[in-house]
């Protein structure tokens, strides 16, 4: 029976544990699966229940964290190469950035090399996250990763592209782009019961829209485009009624909340009930179904982006969604059709969310198109077939 080592950065909330909860928890019983893990940030949200309701069993790798720091990376590596020599897997799988870079290295440099090393790219750090001279460090470093890769697989299309085209990581016949997939099924039950629920527990009218943002409070996903927008929204807009909730923590919490205050928008902390402001946050919350239900318009506003993993989820809800248009998110949202996109302005923001607010018709119309569209494309059912196939053709 072959076996799959599978190591990803963290279990921390988003794509890259769900992806590999899925595969490791589905895929046919003639592989068998183990599954290292980094050490989430304090500030994030575990997703150690995702594989513990799945009943996959994992590690924890000592000293892998997600900043970089060569002496504990350097142990980290040397646990992962004597994992992989106990071990012997006929695959290596790595998800995410450090991940993939420690696990790639120790695949490929040990006695007991495996019959193939892959790695999926659940977004990139070539945008946004470094100064130039970093990031030109960094893609001499994937480049030679994937040279010693068997295989590179990329979740959109847009991705791909960049890959091969854009940043020259690899030849476009190493590239296999095989999109997340997820159990969304829970997204589409008992959705009025659980919008009541939800607008109960808040005080939100029915005639109040609810604006939902999720994600890690950090620089790469902008949120201070989300307040700017909401800032504006109440300048132009002062008698229509909505209210914001952010979902997630991270290290920029306090930076938005001094940014809020600054705007002349209210706000309400997680521990705290001041549910009449105008913006809430929930930290993180693993009820994204309920949230979800409860709300209106879904929204995102990332400088860069692999595969909107929130942005799925919600259109998964029914809900209509408006995102910046960035990274792979193209590859989720047909603009005008299931959501809107739009510049990285809180102007270009602005004017597509008040359509979407005031046309409550286009406003359903795009969460039917959205929720028809992500059941076909993003099940984890697909996930799994498409992976096996390429780990079947990798090991013949």
């Amino acid at each position: 029976m072959p076996k799959i080592l599978r190591i990803l950065n963290r279990l921390n909330v988003g794509g890259p544990t769900l992806n590999v909860a899925y595969l490791s928890g589905y895929i046919e019983n003639n592989y068998q699966t183990k599954v290292l893990a980094g050490h989430k940030e304090p500030y994030e949200g575990s997703s150690e229940y995702v594989l513990n309701d799945l009943n996959i069993g994992y590690d924890y790798v000592p000293d892998m964290y997600r900043s970089i720091n060569l002496v504990k990376d350097y142990r980290a590596f040397k646990y992962i190469q004597s994992a992989i020599k106990n071990y012997q897997p006929d695959i290596v799988h790595t998800h995410a950035a450090k991940a993939g870079v420690l696990g790639r290295l120790a695949a490929y440099h040990n006695s007991k090399r495996p019959r193939a090393i892959l790695h999926t790219y659940h977004g990139n750090v070539f945008d946004g996250y470094f100064s130039p001279v970093k990031t030109k460090i960094f893609l001499g470093i994937e480049r030679y990763l994937a040279s010693i890769s068997s295989a590179i697989i990329a979740i959109s299309d847009e991705q791909k592209n960049d890959l091969v085209n854009k940043y020259k990581i690899a030849p476009e016949n190493k590239v296999h782009v095989i999109r997340l997939g997820f159990d969304l099924d829970r997204f589409a039950q008992n959705t009025d019961q659980k919008r009541h629920e939800f607008r109960s527990f808040y005080n939100i009218q029915e005639e109040e829209i609810v604006i939902t943002i999720t994600g890690r409070l950090t620089a790469i996903k902008n949120h201070y485009l989300f307040i700017a927008a909401l800032q504006m929204l109440k300048q132009q807009k002062p008698t229509l009624k909505f209210k914001a909730f952010i979902v997630g923590d991270g290290e920029l919490m306090e930076p938005i909340i001094n940014m809020i205050k600054e705007s002349g928008l209210s706000f309400c902390r997680a521990d705290n009930n001041n549910y009449q402001a105008d913006i809430i946050f929930t930290s993180w919350r693993k009820d994204i179904d309920i949230i979800n239900s409860g709300s209106d318009i879904a929204a995102l506003t990332s400088l860069n982006e692999g595969t909107p993993v929130s942005i799925i989820e919600a259109m998964a809800s029914q809900k209509a969604v408006i995102c910046t248009n960035v990274g792979g998110v193209k590859d989720v949202v047909k603009d005008g059709y299931s959501g809107f996109l739009c510049d990285q302005t809180p102007e270009s923001f602005v004017s597509k969310l008040i359509k979407l607010i005031e046309d409550k018709g286009l406003r359903n119309k795009m969460a039917i198109n959205g929720q028809i569209f992500v059941f076909e494309n993003y099940s984890y059912q697909r996930l799994v077939k498409e992976t096996e196939n390429l780990y079947n053709n990798l090991l013949n």
